[in-house]
Parts: structure tokens; C-alpha cells; sequence
């Protein structure tokens, strides 16, 4: 079918379908126009379980893909690549049904208005779902014989829409009590014995472990911190985490973190892993740092172009063996007899030590495929598995590494799951700040040159240098869709850690590029974002402000961050006024619904907090200049800018923050610490600069 010509890897897995789909585009519209026939928009991922399932029971059947084809004009569209088209039709169901989800399954006029819609149905009805070909039959008939009533319908659900689209407006005036409410409501949905918030499913919410590392920095609560520090070291001993290669699945089916929905995504695993770092700087603790470590190998090995950028997902679903019939986590479950034979004697203390049992430990698993097979999860420290299995304490942890190794070689000749290999200019932003914290936090050279290899890539492939412009999707050398306002935003926030990481000015200066074009781009008189430019798509019924937090920040919440970051380091009083209108335009719903928008009230704690400007002037390679640098980055301090002066950058940085001009040039290198823009008398060495540091944590 038509989708053959895609470079999605969402759209060319139903190429081969008998269904006659259409990419989201003029030619499907057109026909469906002429003709008269509702649309079937069907949207959904490469990597995403369930929208494999609907396609094997229902889109691979010539029957049902018949009646498809004569009722309907039908429509494929990957998510990933159209948000914009996502949000849309994904509000229209969840008011339809109270629900949503992937598959999204909307019927429209051929106007493109929605008039009923759900997510996954199968091809019997079961579990109270009608069966998706009945379905069919019944949305045809009830447009053949009540289209006006469907047309208006349609009609008032679109106003709903447009009504919604541009998000609650309750101009409020920050207030700290705000983040009070937040972290109140979090600390009563916090589950003190498994960790994380809510039961099952369970979702990581990088977005609010990284409110409570921020509130933790404001106030000083011990609590705060425990929570998210706790909530992390969990996930990291449970199933949800790759324990032979390391990084995040999508989620836990279960309230224990023990059997994952196995679909590994680039955005959770780039925010968990620049979570873990943060929690690192404040606590020191070595599990923290294990945890960036082992998720960013994960990136690095298994995400990574080979010119830098990084892929956007892997599938739950692989093959047991080669040519078997795909199911969800076969790549990654074992019986206690492949472990037995690969390990020999090790093999007790292991299963010990990762709770394998002879009969298999997924026992809340959903679907039913990984019956009497093992998630490898840290079920007993390694006190506990010495003494179950009778070994000996001393080398324990080498011998269940080399033992990791092996399962790990082993696994690696299994067939891997599907690789979602297109690029996403907002998930690499993602990707760049894991990079640049976990250089800067845990002292990575190669980290930093990783990041940086990987805005090479974005800049080579998916930005327009002449109009400033980025393009959302590169795979197999096209770039398409152009980028909506979270590309920006995420690109920016990414260059920006990227340049405090390494003092490299270029990265500053692209990200000061790249928020202009954004205000020019997407901003609202008002305060925040929209998701699309003027123009972007003028069949979308509605252009878009999201207003909530969820598995990543809305575009606007990261926009207030880099506002914030520009002002205080180029001395932006537009960007700074920007953040602040923002803050006022969701000022309601921080009040109503804190925890709506945890990272736009991470960036309030900013707002309310005294800025710093910390200026290291001097050679970065040498000490003292390179010592106060390390100094400065070794604190977790969201309010802080930094910046790197030396003889050869102080020209270009000088005009990208006019105000560093005015610093005098020291003989010797110095610091200067600066508080609500007044400078301090400079600083000679790391000693004293940790001694000022440590005196503004101590001021209310």
C-alpha cells in the first residue's frame, strides 16, 4: 500500500497490510472528500505492544481489512513524528471515553472532525470491547443513516477542542505554598514499602523525581530527597531495569518495579539517567552513579548512530528464536535451566542473588507469555545470596559481574528486538543533557565528547543554519516534519547543559539561537508555547498549548528553564520576562493541580530563588582555573549559571553576555560569584570559592 514510500518505521510495518492506509496527507483527505466516506485515523509507534497486536489480529486479515478499505478512507500515522496530530485526536477520545491510549483508533469526517474514537479492539468481542469488524460495520451504517446527527457531533466535539487547545488560563501570581502542595501531595502518594508513586502500572516520572530533587535544593528537606533518591534505587534493583545491560523499560505491570513492560524509549531512559546524576551530586551515593552509568552505556551501545545521534526506541516483542513468533520480552527472560547451563557452579548464588525460580517469577504478567520464565531482579543483596547459596562473601561481586557477562553474550546471539531508527531532534536534546551531567557530574571526558558528537549530528542533519530552522525526523538520510516547539526546547535545554558541562561557547550560542527562533516560532502573547508554528498544518483543527507534565515535560515548562538559564547568562530581560508571564499563565493550575506540572514548578523554585552567576576566569586544562570549574559543577544548584572565561572564547562570549565584558581580566585566574547581578571581589582558588558556594546554601 501507499505506506511503502514512509521512511516511518511505525508507517512501513503496515506496508504489507491488506488495509489500502494512506500517510496522514491531501491524497487521503481528497479521496475521502470526494467520495463522502468517514476517515479511520489509526495512530500509534513502531515499538508499542499493543499496536502490534490489533495489527496481527485485525490489519493482516483480508476480511476485516476489506471492509476497511470499502467503508472507510484509512489513515496511518506514527505519533512520534506528529504529536501535533496526536494531542489532538488523543484529547478528542479520552473526553469521548475517559480513556486513551496506542493504538488510537478515530473516526472522522471527511472534514477531519472526530466523532468517535477508542484504542485497542479486538477482532471478537471480549472483556466487555466490541469486536473491532462489528465495530466497523456499526460506524458505517450510522453514517449512512445519521450522518447530520454524526456531522454535528463532530462539529461540537471539534469546538470542545479548539476551546481546550489552547490551555486553562487562570493567571495566578507564583507562590512558594505552590511547591509545598506539590511535594505534600507526592509524599501521600509515595508507597513506603516498593517505592514510587501509585500501584500498577507503575511509571518512573522522571519529571517528578526531578521536582523533588529541586524542592530538596530549595528548602532543604531531607524527605523530599529520600523519596526520589529511594524511588530511583528501587527501580534500578527491580525488573524495570535491565539487569544484564542496563537501562529503563517503559514501565512495571506490577506495584513491585519486578516484571517491566519490556519497550526500552530514548526520553526515559536520557531523563532517568540525568535524574540519577543530579541525585548523585547531592548525595554522593555510588548507586547513583552505577545507575547513570549503566543506562548511558545503554545509549551509547544499543541507540547510537554511528555519526552520534541517537535512535528513538526498542520493542517489548522479539522472537524466542530465530523464525518463532514474536512475544513480549523474549529477549530478555530466562528459565532457570539456561542460567543452570551457562553458569554451572554460580548459577545458585545468582538465582539468589536475581530471584530466579525453577517455575519462573513473572507472575504478574499481563498477557500471559512469559509463563515459568525469570526477570532477573536484585531479589537478595549480596550478604543474603551468599548465605542462600552457601558461597563465600569475599569475591562475590566479581563472580556474579563475570557471571552478568555471560548471560549477557549469551542473550546477545538471541534475535533482538525491532530498533525504531529514526532520529528526534527533542529526545536527542534529551539525550545531550544525560550526557553533559553525567560528564560533569561524575567526570567523563568521553561523556562530554559523546554529547557533543551527538549535536554535531542534530546540526548536520536536522537544522536549517540559513533559517534558523529545526526539522523534527531524520532516518535514512531525509529529514521531514518540521520541529514543534518541545524540539526546541529540549534541543536548547540539552546545548545548554552541554555548554555549562564544558564551557564551550558555540553550544551556548546555538541554544541562545535556538530559543529566538522558538519565541519567534511558537510563544503566545500570554505566556507559553504552542506545539506548532503558524502554518506548521492547515488541516489541524486546533493549534495546541499542552499544559501538563507527563513522561516528559510540556515544551513549555522546559522553555521557562532555558529562559530562565538565557537571562541570567546573557542578561535577557525579554527571555526573563517571557518565563515569568509563563509562570503567571499557569499560575492556576500550579495552585489547582500541582502536580500537573512538576517541571514548571521546578522552575519556579528558580524563580524564587536568589540567581547566581559563578564566571571562572582563567585556562579550564589548568589549575586553579580547572579546579574551581570542577568545584562549581560538583553542586547540584538549579538557580546557578556558569561560565568559562579564557583568552580565547572572552571575545565571543563577550557577545553573547555583553555583561562578562565588564569583569576585569585577572593576571592569575579567579571566580567571581555573583548574587542578583552585583559581583563579588574575586575569588583566587577553589577553597574559597567552595567557601561562598557553601555560605549562599546557608542563606534563607
Amino acid at each position: 500500500n501507499r505506506l511503502a514510500a514512509e521512511k516511518s518505521p511505525y508507517l512501513l510495518q503496515h506496508a504489507h497490510n491488506p488495509v489500502d492506509w494512506y500517510p496522514w496527507g491531501e491524497e487521503a483527505f481528497a479521496r475521502a472528500k470526494s467520495e463522502d466516506k468517514p476517515v479511520l485515523l489509526s495512530i500509534g509507534y513502531s515499538t508499542c505492544h499493543w499496536c502490534h497486536v490489533m495489527e496481527r489480529e485485525s490489519f493482516e486479515n483480508e476480511d476485516i481489512a476489506r471492509i476497511m478499505n470499502e467503508r472507510f478512507v484509512c489513515i496511518k500515522l506514527d505519533r512520534e513524528e506528529r504529536p501535533d496530530v496526536d494531542k489532538i485526536y488523543m484529547t478528542a477520545v479520552q473526553a469521548m471515553t475517559g480513556q486513551g491510549g496506542w493504538p488510537l483508533n478515530v473516526f472522522l469526517t471527511p472534514e477531519l472532525e472526530p466523532f468517535f474514537g477508542g484504542t485497542y479492539f479486538p477482532p471478537q468481542s471480549r472483556y466487555g470491547q466490541p469486536a473491532w469488524p462489528a465495530l466497523l460495520l456499526r460506524v458505517s451504517e450510522l453514517w449512512s443513516e445519521k450522518r447530520p446527527q454524526l456531522r454535528a457531533d463532530a462539529a461540537k466535539m471539534t469546538q470542545v477542542l479548539r476551546e481546550h487547545a489552547a490551555g486553562a488560563r487562570k493567571p495566578a501570581a507564583p507562590q512558594a505554598a505552590w511547591l509545598d502542595r506539590a511535594y505534600e501531595s507526592l509524599s501521600a502518594a509515595f508507597d513506603p514499602e516498593h517505592k514510587g508513586f501509585g500501584g500498577a502500572p507503575k511509571f518512573p516520572m522522571p519529571v517528578n523525581l526531578d521536582f523533588l530533587l529541586r524542592y530538596h535544593a530549595r528548602t532543604g528537606s531531607v524527605e523530599a530527597r529520600r523519596l526520589a533518591v529511594e524511588t530511583l534505587e528501587a527501580m534500578a534493583a527491580g525488573g524495570i531495569f535491565d539487569q544484564l545491560g542496563g537501562g529503563f523499560s517503559r514501565y512495571s505491570t506490577d506495584e513491585l518495579w519486578r516484571v517491566p513492560h519490556f519497550e526500552k524509549m530514548l526520553y526515559d531512559n536520557a531523563q532517568l539517567a540525568a535524574v540519577a546524576c543530579d541525585a548523585y551530586l547531592i548525595t554522593r551515593e555510588p548507586k547513583l552513579a552505577s545507575i547513570a552509568r549503566r543506562t548511558l552505556e545503554y545509549l551509547l551501545r544499543d541507540l547510537r548512530h554511528p555519526e552520534g545521534g541517537f535512535f528513538s526506541a526498542e520493542d517489548a516483542d522479539s522472537a524466542p528464536e530465530p523464525g518463532a513468533a514474536k512475544t513480549e520480552g523474549a529477549f530478555y527472560v530466562w528459565s532457570k535451566a539456561e542460567i543452570d547451563a551457562l553458569l554451572g557452579e554460580d548459577a545458585a548464588v545468582f538465582c539468589a542473588r536475581y530471584g530466579v525460580e525453577p517455575g519462573g517469577n513473572a507472575l504478574s504478567d499481563p498477557h500471559g507469555e512469559l509463563t515459568g520464565k525469570n526477570v532477573l531482579f536484585e531479589a537478595m543483596t549480596l550478604e543474603e545470596a551468599a548465605k542462600a547459596a552457601g558461597a563465600p562473601l569475599k569475591g562475590l561481586d566479581g563472580r556474579l559481574a563475570a557471571a552478568r557477562q555471560k548471560l549477557f553474550e549469551a542473550r546477545a546471539r538471541r534475535p533482538r528486538p525491532h530498533l525504531d531508527d529514526k532520529v528526534l531532534a527533542s529526545w536527542n536534546g534529551l539525550a545531550l543533557s544525560a550526557l553533559a551531567k553525567a560528564a560533569r557530574a561524575l567526570e567523563e571526558p568521553r561523556w562530554l565528547e559523546a554529547a557533543a558528537q551527538a549535536a554535531g549530528f542534530v546540526r548536520i542533519h536536522l537544522y536549517d543554519s540559513a533559517a534558523k530552522r529545526l526539522w523534527r525526523r531524520w532516518r535514512d538520510g531525509q529529514r521531514a516534519v518540521p520541529g514543534t516547539s518541545d524540539d526546541y526546547a529540549f534541543m536548547a535545554q540539552g546545548l545548554l547543559d552541554l555548554y555549562e558541562a564544558g564551557g564551550d561557547a558555540q553550544w551556548l550560542a546555538w541554544a541562545l539561537e535556538l530559543t529566538e527562533t522558538q519565541q519567534t516560532l511558537f510563544a503566545s502573547d500570554e505566556g507559553g508555547l504552542y506545539m506548532t508554528a503558524e502554518g506548521h498544518d492547515d488541516r489541524l483543527l486546533a493549534r495546541v498549548i499542552e499544559d501538563s507534565d507527563n513522561v516528559e515535560p510540556c515544551a513549555s515548562s522546559a522553555a521557562v528553564s532555558n529562559l530562565q538559564r538565557l537571562h541570567r547568562l546573557c542578561q535577557r530581560d525579554d527571555f526573563g520576562a517571557f518565563a515569568q508571564r509563563t509562570l503567571e499563565r499557569f499560575g492556576g493550575l500550579m495552585e489547582e493541580r500541582p502536580l500537573s506540572l512538576p517541571a514548571m514548578l521546578g522552575a519556579l523554585t528558580v524563580a524564587l530563588t536568589p540567581p547566581v552567576e559563578v564566571v571562572i576566569c582563567g585556562d579550564a586544562e589548568r589549575d586553579p582555573a580547572r579546579s574551581m570549574l570542577q568545584e562549581t559543577r560538583r553542586r547540584f544548584a538549579p538557580e546557578r549559571a556558569l561560565l568559562q572565561v579564557d583568552a580565547v572564547n572572552r571575545p565571543k562570549l563577550a557577545a553573547l553576555a555583553p555583561w562578562t565584558a565588564v569583569l576585569p581580566v585577572p593576571e592569575k585566574a579567579c571566580a567571581f560569584v555573583c548574587v542578583e547581578y552585583a559581583c563579588g571581589l574575586p575569588l583566587d582558588g577553589s577553597q574559597a570559592l567552595a567557601e561562598r558556594l557553601d555560605g549562599l546554601r546557608k542563606t534563607p
